[in-house]
C-alpha cells in the first residue's frame, strides 16, 4: 500500500512539474506508454553492450592467437582486419554492414507473405560493433602476450604441451591480467559506441528517447538528461566492476 502511494506521489510530482514548467516534461515518469519505451530502450542498450563485449573479447582472443600463427596468410588476414576496422569510422562500418551486406543475406517469410532478413538490425549492430571493438582487442591481447616471459612459454613447451594448450593454459591467463587496464578502456568506449545503433533503428535508449521528444518536444531536455544519467550509470558500473576484477587478478611486479 505504501509503495503504491509513493508511486502515485512520484508520478503526480512530475505531472505537476510538466504543468508548471513545460520545458521540463518528464513524461516517461508519469505516462505508462512512454515509460515502457524507456525501459525497452534500457533493456536493448544493456543487451547490446553485453553481447558486443562478449563477442569483441572472443574476437580479440582468437585474433591474438592467430597473429602468432606460422602461416603467413593467417597473419596477413588478421593484420588486414585490424587495419581495416581500426582505420575506418565505426558508424560507416555499421552502415556498410546493414545496408550493403544486409542486402546480400537470405530472407525468410515467417507469415508466408512478408520477407524478413535472417539477420535483423539488432544482429547487424552486434556484428558491426563487435568487429570494431575486436580489432582493438586483438592488439590489446597481443601486447599482453608479448609481456609473458619467453622462459615461461619454453617451460610449458618442455612439458610437452601443444601450442594451443600453451596459449590456453599458460599464455592467455597471464596476458589477460596484463591486458586488463587497456581492455577496460576499450570496453567502456564500446558501451558508449552502442548509441550508433540508433542509425539502423535498433530500439535502444537513444532511439527511444528521440521518438519520445519527437512526439513531445517539451520532453527533449528531460530525455537528454535521462540519457546522460543512464549512460553515466552503465559506464560507472562497468568501470567499478573491471577495476575490482583488475585488482583481484593483478600480477605482482606489473603496474602499481
Amino acid at each position: 500500500m505504501q509503495v503504491a502511494l509513493m508511486l502515485d506521489a512520484f508520478t503526480e510530482f512530475f505531472r505537476q512539474l510538466a504543468a508548471d514548467y513545460p520545458r521540463w516534461n518528464f513524461i516517461f515518469f508519469y505516462q505508462e506508454v512512454q515509460a515502457g519505451k524507456i525501459w525497452l530502450g534500457i533493456k536493448y542498450t544493456i543487451f547490446l553492450s553485453i553481447a558486443c563485449l562478449m563477442f569483441s573479447v572472443i574476437i580479440g582472443v582468437v585474433g591474438a592467437w592467430l597473429q602468432g600463427s606460422k602461416l603467413r596468410l593467417l597473419r596477413a588476414v588478421v593484420q588486414g582486419y585490424i587495419q581495416l576496422f581500426r582505420n575506418t569510422p565505426p558508424f560507416v562500418q555499421l552502415l556498410f554492414f546493414y545496408f550493403a551486406l544486409g542486402q546480400l543475406t537470405p530472407t525468410y517469410s515467417p507469415d508466408g507473405w512478408l520477407e524478413v532478413p535472417i539477420i535483423s538490425n539488432v544482429g547487424w549492430a552486434i556484428i558491426s560493433l563487435s568487429f570494431f571493438a575486436g580489432a582493438f582487442n586483438v592488439e590489446i591481447f597481443r601486447s599482453g602476450i608479448e609481456a609473458v616471459p619467453e622462459s615461461t612459454i619454453e617451460a610449458a613447451d618442455s612439458l610437452g604441451m601443444s601450442r594451443l594448450q600453451i596459449y590456453r593454459y599458460v599464455v592467455l591467463p597471464l596476458a589477460f591480467r596484463v591486458s586488463l587496464p587497456a581492455l577496460n578502456n576499450n570496453l567502456v568506449n564500446l558501451i558508449k559506441t552502442t548509441t550508433q545503433a540508433f542509425a539502423i533503428a535498433v530500439p535502444e535508449l537513444l532511439y527511444q528517447a528521440v521518438t519520445i521528444w519527437n512526439d513531445y518536444p517539451s520532453a527533449q531536455y528531460p530525455a537528454m538528461l535521462l540519457l546522460f544519467v543512464v549512460y553515466v550509470g552503465l559506464v560507472g558500473i562497468m568501470v567499478f566492476g573491471m577495476n575490482r576484477w583488475e585488482r583481484k587478478l593483478r600480477i605482482p611486479g606489473y603496474g602499481n
